[in-house]
């Protein structure tokens, strides 16, 4: 058995890495894709352009305005006089937001009246939209809670006391709250999936379409000895891939790896076992590569969807929450996180690598009898 399984091994390795364009593709394009995901994925909202739409034209507008650029989340695009040129400026979405300030800004200021200031911000994306108007409504408060107090000690003669009550905030895992440190981890547990999920996914087809297949069927190797030779070689194409890459999210991108490295290996492989499963599946499924392509990507994108990478799954409605447990790539998001930012060990993630295991044997499991029917 282990001489079958051994000459199977070598077959594999000579298969995958004898030609240069796969090489090419198991290595370099998840280095660039990490790259150029790591720089995209972020939910941290800078230099929003910014019109402004300014009647009064007075000190404390100008005040206003520059306090919005000195936070340095807010850039001016442009000064607008008319309501057609600000309307333009969204339409062409050139701005994502308009400061307009209504004529008798400064004087309702100081006669101690209120004096509304006009915030549109283009609500296409929600989530920037929000974090915008947290951003200036924040920015805005401040002004004048400033200006209520020079108010009051220019006619009182000093300068009120502050609140009695402070708060005093901590974050723990991440706390420069930068949404890439959230997102590189998912990033790299989704690059390793598509690879080995590519790689998997074509083994068997491909054996049946360059007519190596029936030589497999008159030989004495059994179906487990077969699924076992195709998994290692792509297991261990992915274990390498992880460390690359992982060495670059550190290093590059400086995203701290808390927890343990054997534990983070040790998932690793576990999850590999799941998308090799998986991959396998598909293959022995499919009759031509074209079919397996097809369908490894339309497992991809909704298992991307529904990991947590983007959304919250307690947000999703329930039966896609049910959904979502039979999905390797949810669990491996939380235990990559989990060892990445908060450095929790297995006594906390063992329920995640109990799921990944068994997902990962019934998927090898499934593989092996489709095989077996396919030798039969």
């Amino acid at each position: 058995m282990f001489e079958r399984i051994r000459h199977m091994l070598v077959k594999e390795f000579i298969q995958i890495l004898r030609d240069p364009r796969m090489r090419y593709f198991i290595f370099v394009p998840p280095i660039i894709q990490l790259f150029i995901f790591g720089y995209a994925a972020t939910m941290d909202v800078r230099h929003i352009a910014t019109a402004v739409y300014d009647l009064d034209n007075s000190v404390a507008s100008r005040e206003l305005v520059g306090r919005f650029v000195g936070s340095g989340y807010f850039d001016i695009f442009e000064h607008v006089d008319t309501n057609e040129r600000a309307t333009e400026l969204m339409n062409r979405s050139l701005v994502r937001v308009i400061l307009r300030f209504d004529a008798g800004f400064q004087s309702s200021l100081l006669a101690g009246q209120s004096a509304p200031v006009q915030l549109i911000v283009d609500g296409t994306d929600s989530n920037t939209a929000g974090v915008v108007l947290q951003y200036g409504t924040k920015i805005a408060q401040q002004f004048s809670k400033d200006r209520f107090t020079e108010r009051l000690a220019r006619t009182l003669g000093v300068t009120p006391a502050s609140p009695g009550l402070t708060i005093q905030t901590r974050t723990w895992f991440n706390e420069n709250l930068e949404s890439r440190s959230f997102y590189i981890p998912g990033l790299i547990a989704i690059i390793v999936m598509l690879t080995t999920l590519t790689l998997t996914s074509m083994a068997v087809v491909r054996e049946k379409e360059i007519g190596t297949m029936e030589q497999v069927m008159v030989t004495p190797i059994r179906p487990a000895e077969f699924i076992l030779g195709k998994t290692v070689p792509s297991a261990t194409i992915g274990i390498i891939d992880m460390i690359i890459i992982a060495v670059i999210a550190v290093l590059w991108f400086g995203i701290p790896i808390r927890g343990s490295y054997l534990l983070l290996l040790f998932a690793t492989g576990l999850y590999l076992m799941t998308s090799l499963g998986f991959g396998l599946l598909i293959s022995t499924a499919c009759q031509t590569q074209q079919q397996a392509l097809m369908i490894t990507f339309f497992f991809f994108f909704p298992a991307v969807l529904l990991s947590g990478f983007m959304f919250p799954i307690q947000n999703m409605p329930r039966i896609v929450q049910w959904i979502t447990c039979v999905n390797p790539l949810r669990y491996f998001m939380v235990i990559i996180r989990g060892i990445f930012l908060k450095g929790i060990g297995i006594d906390i993630l063992w329920p995640q690598m109990l799921a990944l295991f068994l997902i990962g044997v019934a998927t090898l499991f499934l593989a092996t009898k489709r095989l077996h029917k396919t030798l039969a």
